[in-house]
């Protein structure tokens, strides 16, 4: 009773103090004058909207972080074809930050479009876009340390054996083996574990090393990427459908209940087999993407209330 007392007590007041803070605010507020629109102008520049979905898209530049008008970043390669123009390699950086033109293309909220002379959109003129963006390049980066950390720790086991205790990194990767092992392998594959777990264990440190680096400032959200997620899921589909037997089969299109019964559950579990796939593609997209933006929320917390 006393622990409820408190508790609307304390509604009460936080409710009266943000009463009387929001009255002081539009107390304190004074007209506009024509001398202050160029600062409101740049006070009102900030966008959050904007610099979180250019924080979670792909772009073809890594940017690390802006002083004055300098921008830190690292422009990456363009590669476009188009039908009229042919073939167009160049950096990045011609495009000054999307802000100038160059040979007849620009950037345009993070897609390379064609132009006419007169700076507009030529619709007529088809482009190719081949170029190797920062979640591409981040991803190949990605694949090269996690093949250069296997192989390492693979070295070892071959130089030193079982009978070794482990050491390093290899030290680090072997609990996390053996509880991919354990606890996903032997029992949702039974005898037959040892036989997908160079897949799993491929997967899950392939995710786990692109998570990682994308915690670093200024890399790509490569996870977040719907089509990072469709090719995983699409991959795991052909490999659940090639790896079942009559049994597997027998179950979706004979299933053990009533004939009433199989009328409705036969399409639902044959629909369940594309659905499934397609259900984890959608969670570790949406989890990646709000895991982001949450984050970006919060730090953008601080600019926002600092107008």
């Amino acid at each position: 009773m006393a622990i409820r007392s408190i508790k609307s007590l304390l509604v009460i007041v936080f409710s009266i103090f943000t009463l009387l803070y929001s009255t002081g605010i539009y107390a304190n507020e004074t007209p506009q004058k024509e001398g202050n629109e160029g600062a409101d102008h740049k006070e009102a520049a900030f966008d959050p909207a904007k610099l979180i979905m250019e924080h979670i898209m792909d772009a073809h530049e890594f940017h690390f972080f802006t002083i004055g008008e300098t921008h830190i970043s690292i422009p990456l390669p363009v590669i476009l074809y188009s039908p009229q123009k042919g073939l167009s390699i160049f950096s990045f950086s011609k495009f000054h930050h999307g802000h100038e033109i160059y040979n007849g293309y620009k950037s345009e909220e993070n897609k390379i479009v064609a132009v006419n002379e007169a700076g507009e959109i030529d619709e007529a003129v088809k482009v190719y876009d081949f170029s190797l963006t920062r979640n591409v390049v981040q991803m190949f980066l990605a694949l090269a340390l996690l093949v250069w950390l296997m192989v390492g720790v693979a070295n070892k086991y071959k130089k030193n054996g079982a009978k070794v205790a482990p050491s390093g990194f290899q030290n680090a990767v072997e609990p996390v083996i053996t509880f991919v092992r354990d606890e996903v392998g032997k029992p949702n594959l039974g005898h037959a574990y040892e036989k997908y777990m160079p897949y799993l264990l491929t997967v899950f440190f392939f995710i786990l090393i692109n998570n990682l680096v994308g915690l670093i400032p200024g890399t790509a959200n490569v996870t977040g990427n719907i089509s990072f997620t469709v090719v995983l899921g699409v991959i795991s589909f052909f490999v659940i459908v090639f790896s079942t037997n009559k049994h597997f089969w027998g179950h979706i299109f004979n299933p053990p209940v009533p004939m009433f019964v199989k009328v409705i559950l036969i399409p639902v579990e044959f629909i369940g087999i594309f659905t499934k796939p397609f259900a984890l593609i959608i969670r570790l997209f949406a989890n990646m993407v709000a895991g982001h933006i949450i984050i970006t929320c919060f730090i953008m917390l601080i600019f926002i209330f600092g107008q």
